[in-house]
């Protein structure tokens, strides 16, 4: 069998759940942006039917998938460098998707530890879709034959699904069809932790609204959180090492490195023997030059909703073009009869 070259193409998305922040901005989105125009084909999807897995308010759903759009825009994702989607407009994502549940063994589905997570001790009551939306998101990245997504941490099994899912196909039907999708996991601050607790990640669902740093705060809200960060009585050191049992100075001094372009070694030449007083303003500085104008840009696109949905549309229509015929192949491999031209 010959091994089939597949266009080197990137897959990812997140969930339409409102309240983007530092943690999406420094773990996701600026790795998404530098990825566009290189030697990949980039394609970002605000996953909606990922998002109904849960029970969603429908008018609060529609929003949040617009503001998604723009935080994705005015992060530097740009529509005519990368195909921007919003998933419940591509149906062959939800149609590969039941293919791939017939090709899943319960048995994987049953060790994916986020359902479990998101499930608790109510799984009964719990939706198939939360269940079963791994086959989906194995769906969303293979129906692009994409053959990078970058993820965080907490999504790693489901790409090692996803992996899985490919082989499985490709061996039950001796075909080179779907590629083994690798994983890219860079950047300085790809887990950023909450202002008020270091040893919890940044969460929308965090109560405090203090804990975060949202996409739409403000410049002088930024620097207000960043003022009133829990830290530490020491003096910032000199090494990296000099970071270890102190996870508030870790995590505001990652978030400085990721926000500056440099590595924590580079960041602590630079501050060590300093104080947080004196740190404090020059990473709220940093980020408010940083941060501030992807809000203003964010608060000029909902203030025009109908480019948003242009942009959405016309995605559509540029990744229909990929998605349709590896849809159709995937029916002939496994035997659909294809329809009748009308």
């Amino acid at each position: 069998m010959t091994e089939t070259k597949f266009t080197p193409r990137v897959f990812s998305g997140a969930q339409p759940s409102g309240n983007l922040h530092l943690g999406n901005y420094l773990g996701a989105l600026r790795n998404w942006v530098r990825m566009q125009g290189s030697e990949f084909e980039t394609i970002y999807c605000m996953v909606d039917l990922h998002a109904i897995t849960v029970w969603q308010d429908p008018a609060e759903l529609r929003r949040a998938t617009r503001e998604l759009c723009a935080g994705y825009i005015a992060s530097g994702l740009d529509p005519e460098k990368s195909i921007l989607i919003n998933q419940s407009q591509v149906p062959e994502h939800a149609q590969l998707a039941w293919v791939f549940n017939c090709v899943a063994r319960m048995g994987w589905m049953q060790r994916m530890t986020q359902f479990k997570d998101k499930a608790g001790k109510n799984a009964q009551n719990a939706s198939l879709g939360l269940f079963a939306y791994p086959a989906l998101m194995a769906a969303d990245i293979l129906v692009y034959h994409a053959t990078h997504v970058p993820v965080g941490e907490d999504q790693k099994q489901h790409l090692e699904l996803t992996r899985d899912i490919a082989i499985k196909f490709n061996h039950d039907f001796g075909v080179d069809f779907f590629p083994v999708t690798e994983p890219v996991i860079e950047g300085a601050a790809t887990r950023v932790m909450s202002l008020r607790d270091g040893s919890k990640k940044m969460s929308k669902s965090d109560p405090s609204d203090a804990s975060r740093i949202n996409m739409t705060d403000d410049a002088d809200t930024i620097a207000k959180k960043i003022r009133k960060a829990k830290t530490d009585p020491n003096a910032l050191p000199s090494e990296a090492n000099g970071l270890e049992e102190r996870p508030e100075a870790r995590n505001l001094v990652d978030i400085y490195a990721a926000l500056s372009d440099q590595s924590v070694d580079q960041v602590l030449a630079q501050v060590g023997g300093k104080q947080f007083g004196e740190f404090k303003p020059m990473l709220a500085d940093l980020a408010v030059a940083k941060l501030a104008p992807i809000a203003t840009e964010m608060a000029r696109l909902m203030n025009d909703q109908t480019e948003i949905d242009r942009i959405l549309s016309r995605g559509s229509e540029r990744a229909r073009e990929i998605t349709a015929p590896i849809l159709r192949q995937t029916y002939d491999i496994i035997g659909m009869v294809p329809p009748v031209a009308l």
